[in-house]
């Protein structure tokens, strides 16, 4: 199998669709119209591919490593290390732990790359493949190999993770600048627009990140294969968060994307299977600019925007309410009626037709577009589950993943 075989069925359900919105308009009836809860919510019925949407044990999972672009002063001094975060996260002395424990969000914390160690912890879960990338600027941050053994190892945590949500966010030195130099190559979005973080940002601090990147960009000019792509200039934090993107839409489960290092793991994936795009809704941490270029990418916006600036992840701990509410909206408000199919009726065709109607073919499509059709008043067939035996096939030959 080709690593650019898609691996997720779109969608779209025109029939199911309709049903949903129909049953959108009689609710806002009697209670009045939910704004863009209601299109939220219309998402979710595709997504799970029912007319009564329901969450089960939703996941919210922090991918931290750090980058060897970090040696060239990426950062401003006095900036917490990857370890005392991932450290911080665990024993909840940070908002985004105590936000997922009271919205009932599973927390875990992924070791991926952590230059230091990580004292070990009930949810952390040691996947490390290197102590940290190297420097994008002077070679490729990691090998090939390397990079396939990280979205595998992602793709295994996805597939033993319980329930049918997930929130994906990467955190480490550097995660933002690599991620911004995955999205510029992918997109051709101009590097500047991914790392002006506002009006208030020093013009030396932007000068001195330019020359660094540009460096690195100039260094690999000539890749262009998504993965190599992230081999060249991603972190690990990213190839496991595109193996965790995969397994979860071809299990037809919602993804919630928040921060840059999961937006550039979703560009990746998106790349290998378009239709992952679908499964998608954005959250926010932080105000910075770039993350507005970014979510462009995916013609998208944020679910809230709060003017925060915290770690990566804790928007979408805040969101998750929204979510929640948008499936209750189909699942829980009562219509006084007995309760309902969770799939439309099918279409009547004439007494005389004996045949069924014919499918229509689906087909993959871009990004920002995701959308296909299924059989008429049928369920449509799920798409199959990634089997970890496939998992070779996205590299002839990979080193196994460290697990100390």
């Amino acid at each position: 199998m080709s690593v650019n075989r898609s691996l997720i069925t779109p969608t779209s359900n025109p029939l199911l669709e309709q049903a949903l919105r129909k049953k959108l308009e009689r609710r806002a009836e009697t209670t009045g119209g939910l704004g863009e809860l209601e299109p939220l919510a219309v998402r979710l019925g595709l997504i799970q591919n029912t007319l009564k949407p329901r969450f089960r044990t939703p996941q919210i999972a922090i991918f931290a490593a750090d980058h060897g672009l970090a040696v060239e002063g990426l950062e401003i001094d006095g900036r917490q290390s990857t370890a005392l975060l991932s450290q911080q996260l665990l024993s909840s002395q940070l908002p985004l732990a105590v936000f997922a424990r009271i919205q009932g969000l599973e927390l875990s914390v992924v070791d991926c790359g952590v230059a230091e160690s990580v004292t070990p912890h009930a949810r952390l879960l040691a996947r490390k493949i290197a102590h940290g990338t190297r420097n994008a600027r002077v070679t490729s941050a990691m090998s090939i190999d390397q990079a396939h053994a990280a979205i595998r190892a992602g793709m295994e945590i996805a597939d033993s993770l319980v329930g049918n949500a997930v929130i994906c966010a990467g955190i480490g030195v550097g995660a933002h600048e690599s991620a911004a130099l995955v999205l510029s190559r992918l997109s051709g979005l101009n590097l500047s627009d991914l790392l002006i973080q506002g009006p208030d940002m020093e013009e030396s601090r932007l000068a001195h990140l330019l020359a660094v990147l540009q460096g690195a960009q100039a260094r690999h000019r000539d890749v262009v294969d998504p993965v190599e792509v992230m081999a060249a200039f991603g972190g690990f934090e990213m190839a496991m968060m595109v193996g965790v993107m995969l397994v979860a839409g071809s299990k037809r489960h919602l993804i919630v994307v928040d921060g840059m290092p999961a937006c550039a793991a979703l560009m990746v994936a998106s790349r290998i299977a378009p239709a992952v795009t679908d499964y998608c809704v954005y959250c926010r941490s932080h105000s910075h600019r770039g993350l507005d270029h970014a979510l462009s990418l995916f013609h998208a916006s944020a679910l809230l925007e709060l003017g925060m600036e915290s770690t990566d992840g804790t928007g979408s701990t805040l969101a998750w309410p929204l979510v929640r509410s948008a499936a209750a909206l189909l699942t829980e408000v009562a219509e006084g009626e007995e309760p309902g199919p969770t799939q439309p009726a099918p279409i009547s065709t004439p007494a005389s037709a004996t045949a069924p109607a014919p499918a229509v073919a689906r087909t993959a499509t871009a990004p920002d577009a995701g959308r296909a059709t299924a059989v008429a008043g049928s369920e449509p067939d799920l798409p199959r589950t990634p089997d970890l035996a496939d998992a070779p096939l996205l590299a002839d030959s990979v080193e196994p993943v460290s697990r100390t």
